[in-house]
């Protein structure tokens, strides 16, 4: 129970940063015909998790349940494109390069699959 706890507290807390961070940078660019905050997020997300993966694996620094408080809670709360694209880094790293190149494509397709499935159906059933 205690390490459901850990990634809701994350969870939660990366979740409003994710949120007042991607509005400020947004409100900031002053360009609502891009998602520059959302880009910033990702990236943020994505260079925090490569950061602290290599300090983990090199160092040791997280207990199972420190890793999964920043890990799965923070980190997968405040982006969970920085998971992709470092499930994706480990394996190209590797050497698995099918396996690499079949994550990204059928996360990029089959989630705007996904994303067209679900509206389509919402609009189908009258909103």
């Amino acid at each position: 129970m205690g390490i459901f706890l850990l990634i809701g507290m994350g969870g939660f807390f990366g979740a409003v940063m994710r949120y007042a961070l991607s509005t400020f940078v947004q409100d900031w660019s002053k360009t609502p015909q891009f998602p520059l905050g959302t880009l910033v997020v990702n990236l943020i997300g994505c260079l925090l998790i490569g950061a602290l993966a290599q300090l983990a694996e090199a160092r040791n620094i997280f207990t199972p349940e420190s890793s999964s408080l920043v890990f799965l809670g923070f980190l997968g709360a405040f982006t969970t494109f920085s998971t992709f694209s470092s499930d994706s880094f480990n394996l190209i790293s590797a050497g698995d390069n099918f396996l690499f190149y079949l994550n990204i494509g059928a996360s990029v397709i089959f989630g705007l699959g996904a994303v067209w499935l679900g509206r389509t159906i919402v609009i189908f059933l009258g909103n």
